[in-house]
C-alpha cells in the first residue's frame, strides 16, 4: 500500500467511452484509457484493508465474490501508484494468461467485494488491469517465452475458447506438445466470435494472443471438428492426455410450444453474433453473410452480456427501433438488504448496448417483468410482431417465486427481427459420446473442480463443458487448473501453479 490515504483523497474515476452516438456507427472498441498519472491515482485508491476480498474468487449465494483467478490485485495496484509497470506485469501474469481480455469483457467480481466499496465506490481494478497489460504490448514487454526443455508428450487440447487457450498456455510453459483444436475457422471460440468486436478487438487483442502463443510453440489447428471431422477416439491413439474445452453451445429455447416460433425471421443470439463477426472479419460486412438488423423492429429477448451485445450490433447495422425484454424485474438501484458486500452486486447497470439506445432514442430499451406469450407472422411466414404481457412475481407453496401474467396487460409489438438470448443448457454430446465420458445431472462433463479428471484416463474436462454456462474469468481458471493436474498426471509431479 504506497499511498495509506490515498482513498480518502481521490474519487473513484473512469476514462469516458467513446460517445455512444459516435461509436455506434462503427465497429471499433468503446473503451478509452487514463493518462498514467490519473491511473497512479486510482491505484492510490486501494486499501491496506488486512483480508482483501478482491481476489478471493469465492462463491457466494451461487456467484462470483472476488477474483476467479486470484489476481493479486493489490500488489499490482501499489505498483502501478509507484510508477513500477513491469513489475506490475509480473503480478498480474503470475495468475492471468489473458489480462487482454478480463480487463475488457469481465464484469469484474473483484470490483463487487472490494473493501472500500462498502462506503465509497470501490478501486477501478478492471481498468487498471487493462492498462498494465495494454501499456506492456504497447512498450514490446511481452514477447514470445517458448519453453527450454520439451517433455516429449503430447496433449489435444478440444476447443480454442479461453479455457481451452489457459490450458494451452500453461501445458506448453510445462514443455508438453500441444495441439489445439477449433472447429471454426478462426482460434478463440467465443472470445473470436461470441463476443463483439466492439468490445474486443479480434486482430489487435485476440488474434495478437493467438499468433504469441504460436510463436511459442503451440499448435492451433482450426477447420476441425472432433468428433465429426476426426473421431474423438482417435485422439487417444495420437496424444497421451486430451483436455476437453468445447464450452457449453446448446442454446436455451423456452419458446418451442409458443404460438409461431418456427416463423423466419427467430434467431438464436449466438449465430447472429457469430456470423455478424466472421462477416465483418472475413469483408467488412460486405459478403452479406450474416442476418441485418438494418431499418428493422427488432426485439431481444433475455438480458445479460450476450443480450446486451445483440443490443449493440443491431444498433450498428441500422436498426429501426429496438426492445430488449426481461421477464425478471427491474433490479434496485442499491444493494437490496438480501444481497450483502461482499455478494455481487445485483443492482441495475446500464451497459454499453443500452447506453447507446438510450443516447439514440432517449431511453434505456429494456422492458421488465414482461413474457412473450405469442409470435405473430405474416402471409410470407415472417415474424412481424410478438405479443407479449405484463408479469408479476409470486411465491408459491414450495416457497419460490414464479411468473404470474397479468391479466388485461397484453400488448402487440412490431418486429422484423426477434434474437433469443437465453442462455446455453450444456455442451453438445458427440465428444463425450464418443469418448465415453460420464456426464452430471445437467449433461455437463463429469468431472471434480481442483482434478478435472474425468471416468476416463488421461481425459481431462474444463471450462463450460465441466461447469455449465459462466464467465471468461472462471473459464480460466478452469483451463489453468486442468492444465495442472494434465501435467501432475502426465509427469506425476506438477510445478503449474
Amino acid at each position: 500500500m504506497g499511498k495509506p490515504t490515498g482513498f480518502m483523497e481521490h474519487q473513484r474515476e473512469l476514462p469516458a467511452d467513446r460517445d455512444p452516438l459516435e461509436r455506434v456507427r462503427d465497429w471499433r472498441e468503446f473503451h478509452l484509457h487514463f493518462p498514467e498519472e490519473r491511473l497512479q491515482e486510482q491505484g492510490a485508491r486501494c486499501m491496506d484493508c488486512g483480508v482483501p476480498f478482491c481476489h478471493t474468487g469465492a462463491l457466494i449465494s451461487g456467484m462470483a465474490s472476488g477474483c476467479p483467478i486470484n489476481n493479486l490485485i493489490p500488489e499490482w495496484n501499489d505498483l502501478v501508484y509507484r510508477g513500477l509497470w513491469r513489475e506490475a506485469l509480473e503480478r498480474l501474469l503470475k495468475t492471468n494468461n489473458f489480462p487482454e481480455f478480463t480487463g475488457r469483457v469481465c464484469p469484474a467480481p473483484c470490483e463487487g467485494s472490494c473493501v472500500l466499496g462498502l462506503n465509497e465506490k470501490p478501486v477501478t481494478i478492471k481498468n487498471i488491469e487493462a492498462t498494465i497489460i495494454d501499456k506492456a504490448f504497447e512498450e514490446g514487454w511481452v514477447a514470445p517465452q517458448p519453453p527450454e526443455k520439451r517433455t516429449g508428450k503430447k496433449v489435444a487440447v478440444v476447443g480454442s475458447g479461453p479455457s481451452g487457450l489457459a490450458c494451452a498456455d500453461q501445458l506448453n510453459r510445462a514443455g508438453h506438445w500441444v495441439t489445439v483444436f477449433e472447429r471454426a475457422d478462426r482460434i478463440g471460440g467465443l472470445l473470436m466470435y461470441g463476443i463483439p468486436n466492439m468490445k474486443l478487438d479480434k486482430q489487435q487483442v485476440v488474434q495478437r494472443r493467438v499468433d504469441l502463443m504460436a510463436a511459442e510453440g503451440v499448435n492451433f489447428v482450426t477447420g476441425v471438428e472432433i468428433g465429426k471431422d476426426i473421431p474423438a477416439a482417435q485422439l487417444r491413439g495420437e496424444f497421451d492426455a486430451i483436455v476437453l474445452c468445447c464450452g457449453a453451445t446448446k442454446p436455451n429455447d423456452f419458446f418451442t410450444k409458443t404460438e409461431g416460433r418456427s416463423l423466419k425471421g427467430i434467431h438464436m443470439a449466438v449465430p447472429f453474433l457469430h456470423a455478424n463477426t466472421k462477416s465483418l472479419l472475413d469483408s467488412g460486412h460486405a459478403d452479406g453473410a450474416y442476418i441485418s438488423a438494418k431499418g428493422k423492429d427488432v426485439i431481444v429477448i433475455g438480458g445479460g452480456d450476450t443480450g446486451t451485445d445483440c443490443v449493440g450490433t443491431s444498433m450498428r447495422h441500422g436498426c429501426k427501433s429496438l426492445l430488449q425484454l426481461e421477464i425478471v424485474p427491474m433490479p434496485p438501484l442499491e444493494r437490496a438488504p438480501n444481497n450483502p458486500w461482499p455478494e455481487w452486486p445485483r443492482i441495475y447497470r446500464l451497459d454499453y448496448g443500452q447506453e447507446e439506445a438510450k443516447a439514440l432514442w432517449g431511453e434505456d430499451p429494456r422492458a421488465y417483468a414482461v413474457q412473450t406469450t405469442k409470435f405473430i407472422g405474416n402471409e410470407e411466414g415472417h415474424i412481424k410482431a410478438i405479443e407479449m404481457v405484463q408479469v408479476e412475481w409470486v411465491k408459491g407453496e414450495n416457497g419460490r417465486s414464479a411468473p404470474r401474467n397479468v391479466a388485461g396487460s397484453e400488448r402487440i409489438i412490431p418486429a422484423q427481427l426477434v434474437l433469443l438470448a437465453l442462455g446455453f443448457s450444456g455442451p453438445e454430446a458427440e465428444v463425450l459420446d464418443q469418448l465415453s465420458v460420464e456426464k452430471d445431472e445437467r449433461s455437463n462433463a463429469k468431472a471434480q473442480h481442483g482434478s478435472f479428471a474425468t471416468n476416463v484416463e488421461g481425459v481431462f474436462a474444463a471450462g463450460d463443458m465441466r461447469r455449465g454456462q459462466s464467465l471468461v474469468v472462471w473459464a480460466i481458471n478452469e483451463g489453468r487448473g486442468a492444465a495442472r493436474e494434465c501435467d501432475r498426471y502426465l509427469m506425476g509431479q506438477t510445478q503449474l501453479p
